[in-house]
């Protein structure tokens, strides 16, 4: 953390009330002032001038599998973060499973915290996992600050994580709702992946039609219904279907405290570009086509869809088999989610403020992170600078996940991440990381 008074000026501050010319000063890590761009510096202060880059807040992705410990050749803390950090990504909260054991137990959770905790570049939380077998467990690990509770539908992929059935559904939901917890779920309904046809092979005809989008919908309904009655509070991962919008829409008309998420993946590609045989596109719920992708940035643009989150879920090479039956189902993209994001949006009319607001400010709101979020005072010195004009080519052997797999190779993109800073310290500056990791390990905040 800076201990002294730093002053960031530029030309170009995302702030809540819009994009300005400002100077930003921290001081202790902490914002204390947004004052004009030509205000005099207060007396002693650093001063970087960042000129036409772009301030934003520092990103803010609640959907990441780490998978560290006991998949870390999968990834791991100080991989993950380091990628995260290169794009701007300055908190994130790790999913509970893909990592041996996965976030279940508070012992478990204790794990997690033990190995992260010296490899961390940016600040990490953690969300908690509802199995059949742990609602038990469901308190103890609100107690212990995980930022809520993870659950599956459908299979998730990994043994040591089954899915709800039904009755497990609303077992958890009703002790969640008790704690006033928050329930994020994989909305997939496993009779109609059942009874989707299953053919396998190179084919992404046939694996997009093995994942309908009637999967989603019914799941998302089932979803609403649980916290219209139960009134929990309800958060729909990935979503992949713009059928379900309207489900999403008039819940939250009524009052009805459901929230929904998408990620860059659904909103950059299309299953008309999907190559066969190219696994490096699964993930599930998949890739849907072109005129759904319209209706998903609508949704945003109009505040059915809360945040834009990557669900970044990496595996090793040799997981991503040309058959997209056999292949791991995951989309790396953690470094890469907020110039994706940006080339897309700004040729839709969208501003740095919509990206800073999907990015920033709602994933943090969702997890209830009250520092982190926006350029204001009061605020962690969490930044990122973009400069929103640049160009490059993804070349997967920059990247700094552990495994140099991404749907976006050989991808142009507009906005290059020029530094990242982190309470008020520069932890990364044109890819390049500093060490030793600075990091901090997050608590979900209680209620004032």
């Amino acid at each position: 953390m800076s201990t002294g008074t730093l002053v960031l000026r530029s030309a170009r501050v995302v702030t809540p009330e819009g994009i300005r010319p400002a100077a930003v000063t921290v001081t202790g890590g902490t914002i204390t002032a947004v004052r004009p761009y030509e205000e005099a510096p207060p007396p002693g202060a650093a001063v970087t001038d960042l000129g036409d880059d772009a301030l934003l807040p520092g990103l803010v992705d609640t959907h990441v599998h780490v998978n560290d410990p006991g998949r870390t050749a999968w990834e791991g803390f100080r991989t993950a973060t380091r990628a995260a950090a290169a794009g701007g990504v300055t908190t994130l909260l790790d999913m509970p499973l893909n990592s041996i054991p996965p976030t279940t137990t508070v012992a478990h959770l204790r794990v997690k915290q033990g190995v992260a905790r010296p490899a961390a570049h940016v600040d990490v939380g953690f969300w908690g996992g509802a199995l059949p077998s742990n609602t038990a467990d469901l308190r103890p690990l609100h107690d212990a600050g995980v930022f809520g509770f993870k659950a599956f539908l459908s299979p998730s992929g990994v043994d040591e994580f089954p899915a709800l059935a039904p009755g497990d559904l609303e077992a958890a939901a009703a002790r969640i709702a008790e704690l006033d917890g928050l329930l994020i779920v994989h909305a997939e309904d496993p009779a109609r992946l059942e009874r989707a046809p299953q053919r396998g092979g190179p084919r992404y005809a046939d694996f997009l039609a093995s994942r309908p989008r009637a999967a989603e919908n019914e799941a998302v309904d089932r979803l609403v219904s649980v916290s219209r009655r139960l009134g929990t509070r309800v958060h729909i991962l990935h979503l992949s279907s713009s059928d379900a919008l309207p489900a999403i829409a008039a819940a939250k008309a009524d009052g009805v405290p459901v929230t929904a998420e998408t990620c860059p993946h659904f909103l950059t590609l299309t299953a008309e570009e999907v190559p066969d045989g190219a696994t490096e596109f699964k993930c599930c719920p998949p890739i849907r086509e072109a005129a759904n992708q319209d209706a998903l940035w609508a949704a945003l643009a109009d505040g059915t869809l809360d945040c834009v989150v990557s669900d970044h879920s990496p595996c090793t090479t040799d997981l991503k088999v040309p058959d997209f039956g056999a292949a791991w189902g995951g989309i790396s993209s953690l470094q890469l989610g907020l110039p994706a994001v940006w080339t897309a949006a700004r040729r839709r009319g969208h501003t740095l403020a919509d990206v800073a607001r999907w990015m920033s400010t709602g994933p943090a709101a969702l997890a209830g992170l009250r520092r982190k979020g926006a350029v204001e005072p009061g605020r962690d010195a969490d930044f990122t600078v973009l400069d929103p004009e640049a160009a490059f080519t993804v070349d997967p052997a920059a990247l700094h996940h552990r495994n140099h797999v991404t749907a976006y190779a050989g991808r142009t993109f507009r906005g290059v991440v020029r530094s990242t800073w982190l309470r008020g310290r520069r932890i990364a500056h044109d890819g390049a990381l500093t060490e030793p990791p600075a990091g901090l390990l997050l608590e979900r905040q209680r209620s004032a």
